[in-house]
Formats: structure tokens, C-alpha cells, sequence
């Protein structure tokens, strides 16, 4: 590897990329179904934004039913956002915060643990017999570089790693425990206090047997090298304080009843479903990793010798292994993202020209006709030209009203000539740089994700929120604030609750013997699936079915609309 080959990639287009990879899917939308919205829910019940009783802020609390994650941290985090928030910003804009620094923190904890591991002496490249190679740190940060293209590259980590949920929360710490553990050898105490941040992060996400499992098993992995000198060496103290800090984690998850049995044993035999979801999520990294496997196979025969090679692994394969016995989860399947791409990462070295030509020309088709996509269903929604398009629009999203943005459109349309220039680039002759391979992949995933958070963001706010569905049910209640409810899962729940600025009341105050007090609530909602145990919790006698609320975009979310009988409302008075 020649010198003239690491040039690193300009600072201030990658901090570029990742603000335009960033901000869109946080800044302008509402919290869309379901685990967005009521993560959300949680984190207003925190806040104490609604209603008068105070929730356990160790058992937080939505529609009277705990978080089956058992996650705490994220719901801190986006509720202490919510409180400390000035006077006239939006609650969902102000809980959505504290997660684009957590995405942030994966994107540097991701870099800066690549450049590590390919400082290591294992992972350099030759010398050359007359001088000229690479210097190591130059090196090291165009493989950094490349690292971080390949992560943003991943088509799986767009969507999850935009919503305010406890999986984002999980995938930041695990990043950092992945960089904690890669400079254990280097700055041992940094890194120690990464660990401890990190493992005790991802118990408090929901995720305390992942956690110890990848820190002591990483630490134990990095020091099984003794043929390494004594200032590389892993040493066995090191290894000790990362053991103690999961025991401390294990003692902190089991006071505050952390712990959840998630193995699905139905799903265990679904390798087709596992592998379909492995080959689009984790897309391009994939195919690289497995190249870096071939390339570097001598080395696999001494794997702890190479922590460039055994690390990311193990990541890896814990994380394949927990998405499998989870039912193929994809949210799990998240957490192999910064580990994956750095298996890609350390393939440009010894990617061979063919191979990276397809990845260009692969990159290059798919990225730009999916911004042609976009930009085609933008056009014909405002113009109706093309038809078909807006027909299309119109049939999945009955009632949804095109609204043109000049900073959205703006924004869009400085991407695509963006995208352009990055394209005249790549096809230029210029000299030939480590991470060229994966600029691409990187600008078009991000020039994709963010056409779609800006051109059709309105779309998908009609679509993927419960707002319009709220508006209007709400729009048939009148005045009133307080309604019972039966059959909502948390999602709708908070929905009406932040939407509708209801308070929701389960069917059970309904039932008691005071029923006539006027205390009570006129109406009642119920989720149309719950419609046929309703009669056997409730005495219907007293309600009228007042109307059936159709969600635009989905026709399994209908909501059943009841109201008091006029014989209950005059008794009651």
C-alpha cells in the first residue's frame, strides 16, 4: 500500500455526509408507528406531561402496562429532553435530541475503533524494500474512512437508527464498547471508562446479557495473544476490570428486574427469512466482509494475533446469534452493523479492481434510479405528470393532500447535484485512494434517505403516524378530555394521548357499581380487534356505537368510536 493511496478523505465533506445522514428522519416529523411512538409514550409519561400521577421512573408505565423491553436509559434520556426543553419547541422535536447525539456518538465510536484496530501491527500493510509504503496512521484513517462509509452504506441502519427507541440506544453503546475494547491495549484507562459507560448503557437499554456477553468475552478474545511484546499485550488486570464491571452490570440489571427470556423457539427453524434479512440489511457490507475473510484467511489461522480479525467477529457472530434466537429481528441484527463494516472496511486493501468496478457500477444504477424514483412520485403528486404515480399515492393514502416545501425542495435538490459531482468524481481519472470503493455506496444511501425524509416526508407522516386517525376521532368527541379505552395497544395509546390531548381511562372504571357518577367518561374508544371480547369486560346496554374510524393507510387499525346512551346521561344527573 503506497502512500499516494491514503489520502484521507477531506474532514469536512465526511462531517458533510454525516450531518445530511443525521438530521433528516429526526428534524420535521412526528413519531411514527408503532415502536417510535410509544417509546415516545414512555418518555411523556416520564415527563409527567400528561396527567396528574406520577410514574416510577424504574418501572416506567403507558396505558397502566410496563415496557416489555425492560429498557430505561433511552426513556430517561428523551424524557429529562422533554423537561429541560425551552417554552414553544415540540415535545417530539425535543425528545428526538438526545437520540441524534447517540447516533452521532455510534458514526464517531465506529471511526475511531476502526483507526485503532488498524493501527495494530497485524493489521498493517508491507513494506516496501525501498521505502514509499503507507505510514501507519495515514493508514489507519483511510481505513477508518472507509469503516465509516461502509456503515453508512448499510441499507438496514436508515430507518431504526432514526427512530427514538431503545435499539438506537443499544446500537450507540455497543459501538462504544466495540471502540473501549479495541484500545483495552493502547489507553487503558479511556478505555476502561468507555467499558464501564458501554456495558452499564446497554443494560440499562434493555440488553445486559448482550452486553456482558460482548465485553467479556471481547476482553477475554483480545488477551489470548501472549506471543504479543508486553506494551501490545492485553494484560490479565485489564481483563479482570472488564469481568467486574459485568458483574456490577449483571447486579444493577438484577435489582431493578432487567432481565427478559427472548429466544423464540417458533422462529428457530426460519433460516430463510434469517438470510433474506441478512443480505438486504446488511447491504454492501456483507460482501465485503466475507471477501476480507478470503483475503486474510492465513491470518484466521492465528486469529487472536489479529485483533483486526477477531474483534469485529466476535461482534458479529454474537449478534447473528442473538437476531437468530430472537426470531430474526432486525432490531437486533442492528447491533452487527459497526462490526460488519469494519470486516468491510479492512477488504479495500486488497480489493481487486473488477470487484470494485461492479460495487461502482452496482451503486451507481441502484442509488440513481432510486432518486429518480423519488424525485418521478414527488413530481407527479404536485404536477400529476406522470399519472400513475399519484394514482398510486392516492390509493394507498386515501385523503392525503400534497404540501410543496421550498426548504425541502432546496435541500433535495443541492443532494442530487451533490450526487452528481460525487459521480463525475468517481468516474474521473484521478489517483487511486483506499476508501474510494465505498463513496458511492455512502453518498447514495444517504442521498436516498435523505430525498425521502425531505420530498416525501409529508407522505410519510400521513402514512406512518397516527396522527390523522386521532384528528379524526378527535373531530367526533367534541370538547371533552377524558375518554375510556379497551383493546388499544401503547402505540395508540400515546397516540391519542399526544395527539389528542385525551386522557385515557381503561374500561374498568366503567364497570363499577357508580357508573352513573358524572365523573365518568362520555366516550369510548376500542381497537376493532378487541371488538369481540368487548361484551364479555363491559355491559354494552349503556353505550351507543357511534362510528368506525378507518386508518388512511392501514386497514387492520380501525378504531370503534362508542358514546354514552342518553338515558345513562340523564340518570347521571
Amino acid at each position: 500500500m503506497a502512500q499516494s493511496a491514503v489520502r484521507r478523505l477531506p474532514r469536512w465533506v465526511l462531517l458533510m455526509l454525516c450531518l445530511a445522514y443525521i438530521i433528516p428522519g429526526f428534524v420535521g416529523r412526528t413519531p411514527w408507528k408503532a415502536d417510535d411512538m410509544e417509546a415516545f409514550g414512555f418518555m411523556l409519561h416520564l415527563a409527567q406531561a400528561y396527567g396528574p400521577e406520577a410514574v416510577s421512573w424504574l418501572k416506567p408505565s403507558l396505558l397502566q402496562q410496563h415496557d416489555p423491553n425492560a429498557a430505561l436509559l433511552p426513556y430517561w434520556l428523551g424524557a429529562w429532553a422533554i423537561q429541560l426543553a425551552p417554552r414553544g419547541v415540540p415535545l417530539d422535536a425535543a425528545a428526538h435530541l438526545p437520540f441524534m447525539g447517540l447516533l452521532a456518538l455510534t458514526l464517531a465510536a465506529t471511526w475511531y475503533g476502526v483507526y485503532t484496530l488498524a493501527r495494530s501491527p497485524a493489521a498493517q500493510p508491507v513494506s516496501f524494500a525501498f521505502g514509499g509504503e503507507a505510514r501507519p496512521a495515514d493508514y489507519a484513517r483511510a481505513v477508518a474512512d472507509g469503516g465509516l462509509l461502509a456503515l453508512l452504506a448499510c441499507l438496514g441502519l436508515a430507518r431504526l437508527s432514526h427512530e427514538a427507541t431503545p435499539a438506537l440506544a443499544q446500537l450507540s453503546f455497543s459501538a462504544v464498547l466495540f471502540y473501549a475494547l479495541a484500545n483495552l491495549n493502547r489507553r487503558r484507562l479511556t478505555a476502561l471508562c468507555f467499558a464501564l459507560i458501554a456495558i452499564i448503557g446497554m443494560t440499562l437499554s434493555g440488553a445486559p446479557a448482550l452486553a456482558m456477553v460482548l465485553g467479556a468475552g471481547g476482553a477475554l478474545i483480545l488477551a489470548m495473544d501472549a506471543n504479543k511484546p508486553f506494551s501490545l499485550r492485553v494484560r490479565r488486570v485489564d481483563v479482570a476490570w472488564i469481568l467486574l464491571i459485568c458483574l456490577a452490570s449483571a447486579a444493577v440489571a438484577t435489582a431493578l428486574d432487567l432481565w427478559r427470556w427472548r429466544i423464540a423457539y417458533s422462529n428457530l427453524l426460519e433460516i430463510k427469512s434469517m438470510t433474506r434479512l441478512l443480505l438486504w440489511f446488511t447491504w454492501p457490507a456483507w460482501p465485503l466482509a466475507i471477501w476480507t475473510m478470503w483475503r486474510w484467511r492465513y491470518q484466521l489461522r492465528h486469529l487472536f494475533a489479529n485483533p483486526h480479525l477477531s474483534l469485529p467477529l466476535w461482534f458479529v457472530v454474537v449478534t447473528l446469534f442473538s437476531t437468530y434466537l430472537s426470531g430474526s429481528s432486525d432490531r437486533s441484527l442492528l447491533l452487527a452493523l459497526p462490526a460488519m463494516a469494519t470486516l468491510a472496511a479492512f477488504a479495500l486493501p486488497t480489493l481487486q479492481r473488477s470487484v470494485s468496478a461492479f460495487l461502482d457500477w452496482f451503486t451507481l444504477l441502484f442509488f440513481s434510479a432510486g432518486a429518480l424514483i423519488i424525485w418521478t412520485v414527488w413530481l407527479s403528486m404536485h404536477t400529476g405528470i406522470p399519472a400513475q404515480p399519484a394514482i398510486n399515492v392516492s390509493r394507498l393514502a386515501p385523503g392525503f393532500s400534497p404540501q410543496f416545501s421550498a426548504i425541502a425542495f432546496s435541500v433535495a435538490l443541492i443532494a442530487t447535484l451533490a450526487w452528481g459531482s460525487l459521480v463525475k468524481w468517481r468516474a474521473g481519472r484521478h489517483q487511486s485512494v483506499l476508501w474510494k470503493s465505498l463513496a458511492l455506496p455512502a453518498g447514495g444511501a444517504t442521498l436516498c434517505w435523505l430525498l425521502v425524509m425531505t420530498l416525501w416526508l409529508p407522505l410519510l407522516d400521513f402514512a406512518r403516524s397516527y396522527a390523522p386517525l386521532v384528528v379524526k376521532v378527535r373531530s367526533m368527541m367534541g370538547d371533552t378530555q377524558c375518554v375510556h379505552f379497551y383493546g388499544l395497544t401503547r402505540a395508540q395509546g400515546a397516540a391519542f394521548e399526544f395527539h389528542g390531548q385525551l386522557r385515557l381511562k381503561p374500561v374498568a372504571h366503567a364497570q363499577t357499581k357508580q357508573s352513573v357518577e358524572a365523573s365518568e367518561c362520555p366516550w369510548m374508544i376500542v381497537d376493532t380487534q378487541s371488538m369481540t371480547s368487548l361484551a364479555k369486560v363491559i355491559d354494552l346496554s349503556s353505550w351507543t356505537q357511534h362510528a368506525t374510524v378507518r386508518r388512511p393507510s392501514d386497514n387492520n387499525e380501525d378504531i370503534v368510536l362508542f358514546r354514552k346512551t342518553a338515558v345513562d346521561r340523564r340518570s347521571s344527573q
